[in-house]
């Protein structure tokens, strides 16, 4: 009888565990850190201040709209990522948004982990997350109700027929590496379709570099390729994702590639829902729109 409850007992001790386990090795796709009480533009100096404390190189204060603030940082251990492979390159930097909001300044990050696992990095993105809880606070994970596991983030895509990781967008194929480059910065430095460098990283790997861009939309006709637009259909509940932006144009081997937004906004995003005023169904010329821009933007064909 003892044995019979002392055994009923463990069974239910490892079904805990186990439910714990499960529960812990679930990643949400960002993290709000705090919220101040201070003016908007103090609160973006502060961040940048931690940020570059903390041993970070800042890339960009990328202004995307009003009372947000997206920041780009990267480090050389960030840069060396892009040995892991071809596309590993789109994991050389970390996001910071800062968002005014009725209550004070939000400031959030794009969770490093996350960002690993579905950019199928094989380095540990804990290091990451753990500078930046230690810089900017450990916060609250949010952007996704039950959170992904690592097995879904690997293999993410939003649902059938949507594109994985490595289908992205070839936006130019070029004979060399230095003429895509070539043709990269002097299509971002002179395009007419409001597409814009933020700035360029050399990456360790060779023949390897990472461009953020923004995105302006001039006109109805153009809006889906807007970041604003964009943004101000997916990033409407409580807690702000601007660490979303900005998009991310990767040049390696003579190509420039960039990720497919039906992919990377889906993994930012993964509990948006398909129809409706706040959804996919609301963006869907943004896919076509986007690839249309960054390939005219970069001289692509």
């Amino acid at each position: 009888m003892i044995y019979a409850h002392l055994r009923r007992v463990f069974l239910c001790l490892v079904l805990i565990s186990s439910a714990a386990s499960q529960a812990a090795d679930r990643y949400k796709p960002f993290v709000l850190a705090y919220t101040s009480d201070a003016a908007f533009e103090d609160v973006v100096s502060e961040v940048k201040s931690k940020l570059q404390s903390a041993g970070f190189e800042l890339l960009t204060d990328y202004r995307p709209y009003d009372g947000a603030s997206a920041l780009v940082v990267s480090s050389s251990d960030l840069k060396a990522l892009s040995n892991e492979s071809k596309l590993s390159g789109f994991a050389a930097t970390l996001r910071v948004g800062v968002n005014q909001v009725e209550d004070g300044v939000q400031v959030s990050y794009l969770n490093p982990e996350y960002l690993g696992k579905a950019y199928r990095i094989e380095s540990d993105m804990g290091t990451y997350t753990q500078a930046l809880a230690a810089t900017l606070g450990e916060g609250e994970a949010f952007g996704s109700r039950k959170g992904l596991t690592e097995k879904k983030l690997r293999k993410y895509h939003y649902t059938f027929g949507m594109e994985y990781f490595d289908d992205p967008y070839v936006l130019g194929v070029f004979s060399s590496q230095q003429e895509a480059l070539d043709a990269v910065r002097t299509g971002l430095a002179n395009n007419t379709v409001g597409v814009s460098s933020l700035y360029e990283v050399t990456l360790d790997r060779a023949n390897s570099a990472l461009f953020g861009v923004s995105m302006v939309g001039e006109g109805e006709d153009d809006k889906y390729h807007d970041d604003a637009y964009q943004m101000s259909i997916v990033d409407f509940k409580e807690h702000k994702s601007s660490a979303y932006l900005p998009y991310q144009v990767l040049v390696v081997d003579g190509e420039v590639l960039a990720l497919h937004m039906r992919f990377r906004m889906a993994v930012h995003f993964p509990d948006l829902s398909m129809m409706g005023k706040h959804s996919f169904m609301t963006l869907m010329p943004s896919p076509k729109a986007i690839h249309g821009a960054l390939t005219a933007a970069v001289n692509g064909e």
